[in-house]
Formats: structure tokens, C-alpha cells, sequence
């Protein structure tokens, strides 16, 4: 009952605050798209946004490592794994550019849809073999603009905590667009706010790591598959699943 109660507070906060913030960030938008193209004040903001529902949540506490591995003019292939819907909200604590790659269906929320597409992230439809080759054009051209693109690999959430098969097609783009790719592990955010669920659980350690980057002359030579195994072998590896 009380856990029910905190979570509906939280979801209440989250929607009024979205309500609140939505105007601050549409005004942010208007005075800065016309020199600040790559949208990057309005990112920081959203950063700040999203981060406030983990700073004030004394449930989660969330430690972030190896940020320095991250440089911050150049542009990467962001890869991580995917455990909770929570894994958006932490992956704003990097509080470094970048734009995501997210389910179509995303951008329809208010206000925080919205949001979204004034930042210009990036849209898909999954399972329209139209969205993923547009998909892909845009993130190629997010990529030559000079900013990150950050995409799950896996697809979607993992409900068991296990590592699932990666799809290619973050791969696909490192290869085409000669970036580098860079891997962040996400670990307990599935334990804190598990998949098909809204009651937020009790105390949880959530931890953010960023690897070291893969620049793009180590893995030139492998196919998208290639690649994509070698990856996930990454963070299998990191996150004890070696044999997963």
C-alpha cells in the first residue's frame, strides 16, 4: 500500500513537473535554434530535466564511472544496455551531448514527446523497414553534425536482467559513418523500476559505466555481425554474463 502510494507520487510529480518544465525548454528552443543548431543548450537542459526525478528520489542513488573517457567534442556511437525505463533518466546523468535513437511512439507524450522533438532526436518505427533506413540516414547526418547518437542495442528492455542478442544496426552506422563507438553499462536499475511495471521498489544502487571507447580503426576490418558479437562480448564480460 505505501509502496503504492510513493510510486502514484512520483508518477504524479513526474507529469506536473513535465507540465511546468515543458514551457521552460520550448522557450529555451525559440531563442536559441538560430545559432545553436546541434541543439546542444536545450540537450544540457533536458540533461538537468530528466536527472531531477533521480537526485530527488532518495530511493535511487546513482553513481556514475568513467566519464572521462568520454571527449567531449567528439562524436561517438553510444551503446548501451537496456533494464528499465529508468535507463533513459540515468543516461542524462552523463550530462554529455548526444541525441537517441527512441521507439516513435516516445515522442507522442506530452510534453515530454514534445520535448524530444524539439531536441531532434531521433524517431523510429519498429519493425518498418522504412523507419530504420530513414532512421539510420538521420542519425548518419546527427553523426556529421558532430553530435553523439545514443542507441540500446538489445531493442528493448530486458525483463530477466540477462544480456539479450544485439541487433546491428548501431553497428551498421559506426561502420558507415567511420565513428567511434563508445559502451556504457547500466547496472540495478531493472531491480529499481522493473519492465511491465509502475510500482517503483525499494532502495536501489544504480550504476553507470563508461568503457573505454572502441575508435573506429580497431574494428574497421570487421562486418556489422562481427562487430556486433564483438560488442556484446564487451559487456557480457563486464557484466559477469560471459556465457550468456
Amino acid at each position: 500500500m505505501i509502496r503504492g502510494a510513493l510510486s502514484l507520487l512520483f508518477w504524479i510529480f513526474m507529469a506536473a513537473s513535465s507540465a511546468l518544465l515543458f514551457p521552460v525548454a520550448l522557450l529555451l528552443w525559440a531563442v536559441t535554434a538560430p545559432f545553436d543548431r546541434r541543439r546542444v543548450l536545450l540537450h544540457r537542459f533536458t540533461c538537468f530535466w530528466a536527472s531531477l526525478y533521480t537526485w530527488l528520489n532518495p530511493a535511487w542513488r546513482v553513481e556514475i564511472r568513467g566519464r572521462e573517457h568520454i571527449a567531449p567534442e567528439q562524436a561517438y556511437v553510444m551503446v548501451a544496455n537496456h533494464l528499465s525505463t529508468l535507463d533513459i533518466l540515468v543516461l542524462f546523468r552523463l550530462f554529455t551531448h548526444f541525441k537517441w535513437v527512441s521507439k516513435v511512439e516516445n515522442f507522442r507524450l506530452p510534453f515530454i514527446g514534445w520535448n524530444m522533438r524539439l531536441n531532434r532526436y531521433i524517431p523510429l518505427v519498429r519493425g518498418q523497414r522504412a523507419s530504420v533506413v530513414q532512421m539510420m540516414r538521420a542519425a548518419r547526418r546527427t553523426l556529421v553534425e558532430g553530435s553523439s547518437v545514443m542507441m540500446f542495442p538489445e531493442g528493448t528492455r530486458s525483463q530477466s536482467g540477462k544480456l539479450r542478442s544485439f541487433k546491428t544496426g548501431a553497428f551498421e552506422l559506426a561502420l558507415q559513418s567511420e565513428t567511434p563507438l563508445l559502451p556504457i553499462v547500466i547496472r540495478g536499475s531493472g531491480n529499481a523500476l522493473p519492465k511491465r511495471g509502475f510500482l517503483l521498489r525499494g532502495r536501489h544502487q544504480i550504476r553507470v559505466d563508461v568503457l573505454d571507447p572502441l575508435p573506429f580503426d580497431a574494428f574497421r576490418s570487421l562486418s556489422a555481425k562481427e562487430l556486433t558479437e564483438q560488442v556484446r562480448s564487451v559487456f557480457a564480460e563486464e557484466l559477469g554474463q560471459a556465457n550468456a
